[in-house]
This record gives C-alpha cells, structure tokens and sequence, in this order.
C-alpha cells in the first residue's frame, strides 16, 4: 500500500484516505496494555495514511497535548510480550519502541489531523473505543471467572512444582544414603514418580517382598520383577482370576517365582520390603490415578502380618 505524508501550510499534518483501514475491524487494533485500551503509533499512521515517523513528529511539537495519560512509550519488555502475542515478522525492523495512545490520546490526534478524512477515521475510532467499553462492561463476569480460572491454575501448577521438589528430594536421598523414606503423598497424574517410588523400594529389598494388595494384574508382576534375584516375592490378594492365574504361569515360566495366594480379610494395602511395612494408600497397578499417601509402620514387622494370615487360614 502506498502511503503519503503531508504537511499542510499551517504545519498540521494531513491524512489520506486508504483502503486498508476498511479490511479489519477497528477494535482489533485496540489493545490493553498496563490496563488500559490502546492503540499503537504504527496502527494509527496506516489509518491515517502516513508514515509512522511523521505522526510521531507532529506529536512531539504539540507534546504539551500528550500527557502520560493519553500516550506513553512501550518498555522492551512489554513490546516483547506484544510481539510473541502478535506473531507477526512485520515487528522485525522495528529500531524504536512503539508509542501507545490512548483513548483520550487519539481524541487530541484530532487537533493535529485536520483533513476531512482524519476527521472520519477519529469518530470511527471513538466508536470502536466504545464499542470496546461496552463489550468488556456486558462480560465482567465472564472475565472475571476466566481469571479465577487462571489463578487456580497457577496455584495448582505451583503445588505440582512443590510436590515435584519434594519428590525429588526423597529420591535424592534414596540415591545418595540407600534410605528408605519414611512417609509420603503422591498427586494425581504422578503415575511416573509413584511406580519410581515403589520401584525403587523394591529395588533395595535383599531378602522378601510381601505384597498384600486385592486388586493384581500383570503390571505389578513386571514390577516385581525390578528386584534382586535372590529375593523372593509373595503376594496376598482376595481374588485370582483365570486370566491372573494364566499370567502368574506364563511369567513363572520366564523369571524368578513369584507367589501368589488368596487372602480376603484385608481391606488395606501392605508393601514388606525386607523387615519394613509400608502402608500404601492405592493398589500398586493404580498408582499416581489418584491422590494416595505412604507411611511407613515402626512398630509393625512382616512376620506379625505374615502369622496373622496363617491364622486367618
């Protein structure tokens, strides 16, 4: 689009008429910065059909009419954010930061721009501003439930980046000192960290591993599978299906036993790794769906959970 820039006898700068303001409408130049709506130097000057540079200058001899309130210049940081929500190349060349007017700001313009066609483009462009008011007045509340939306969203990615650090800290701790965590929470969606938590457990068992769990498929025998060679594993659940059982066959044929016997007086779930009980709050195949909390029990060893299913039978 050609553009040119005229300045008149008495020093006022003229405008042109231009297609290019009929293609778009108005209120897709307004924009909120610092909370207010407005529009950018170089949106301005296509409207008028003038050079961004020649608007500029005939603000600066009347800066007197520009308060901070009617135009201030863009920080780097916030013509930065404005191009990465653009999205466009055309920002490229851009050697100085825009200059950003607002409502009452391109009402002054009208002082400056005198031709008939300024004069057009000004009351069209008061209306958008209005038209603007109007629309963000009728969706207060839709607004305002977008941001709640957006602060509880916030305040569960913070609690997730919380959870992780202390997920990462007992892991931490686990790798440097062989430690077993005492007690724990995991959250929804944390399905990796709670199979390497149990995982990991498993891993440092040197002689058994009892499972008391009713609800087993083949999942937690490829977990049992992470320990040592020489350490036996025994499950204790309320139900073996026929497809369990035939998974309990085909994975004894290939890798070291593990046992599997029936057991329905439990409601709870116990995890025995060596001489601790761990008190898990989710069976082992639904790890990290749901929020569950562990707990290792001091004063409970697995021979005590070990004779009180004996006696059961």
């Amino acid at each position: 689009m050609s553009t040119e820039n005229n300045i008149s006898s008495n020093g006022q700068l003229s405008a042109n008429s231009n297609n290019w303001a009929k293609e778009k409408p108005l209120e897709s130049f307004i924009i909120v910065i610092r909370g207010c709506q407005v529009m950018l130097d170089r949106d301005l000057a296509e409207l008028y059909g003038v050079e961004t540079k020649r608007l500029n200058e005939q603000v600066k001899r009347n800066i007197e009419r520009f308060p901070k309130d009617f135009m201030f210049q863009l920080t780097k940081a916030e013509f930065n954010i404005l191009k990465s929500q653009i999205a466009t190349s055309s920002w490229g060349g851009v050697r100085k930061l825009p200059y950003a007017f607002t409502e009452q700001g391109v009402a002054m313009l009208s002082g400056i721009l005198r031709s008939q066609t300024a004069i057009d483009v000004n009351i069209k462009i008061m209306r958008a501003f209005i038209a603007m008011r109007r629309f963000m007045a009728n969706n207060t509340a839709l607004f305002s439930r977008l941001e709640s939306l957006e602060y509880h969203q916030l305040a569960m990615i913070q609690h997730q980046n919380d959870s992780d650090k202390r997920i990462d800290e007992l892991f931490r701790r686990l790798d440097e000192g062989g430690t077993k965590p005492e007690q724990g929470i995991f959250f929804e969606g944390q399905i990796y960290d709670a199979y390497l938590f149990v995982s990991n457990l498993i891993k440092q068992a040197n002689s058994n591993i009892i499972l008391i769990d009713n609800y087993v498929d083949n999942s937690v025998l490829t977990l049992l599978d992470k320990r040592n060679a020489n350490v036996s594993a025994t499950i204790y659940t309320q139900k073996i299906s026929n497809q369990l059982q035939l998974d309990i066959i085909r994975h004894n044929a290939q890798y070291p036993e593990i046992k599997v016997n029936v057991f329905k007086q439990s409601h709870d779930r116990f995890l025995c790794i060596d001489n601790d009980v761990y008190h898990i709050g989710a069976s082992i195949k639904d790890l990290g769906k749901k929020w569950f909390a562990f707990s290792k029990m001091g004063l409970l060893c697995p021979q005590e959970l070990i004779d009180k299913i004996n006696n059961a039978d």
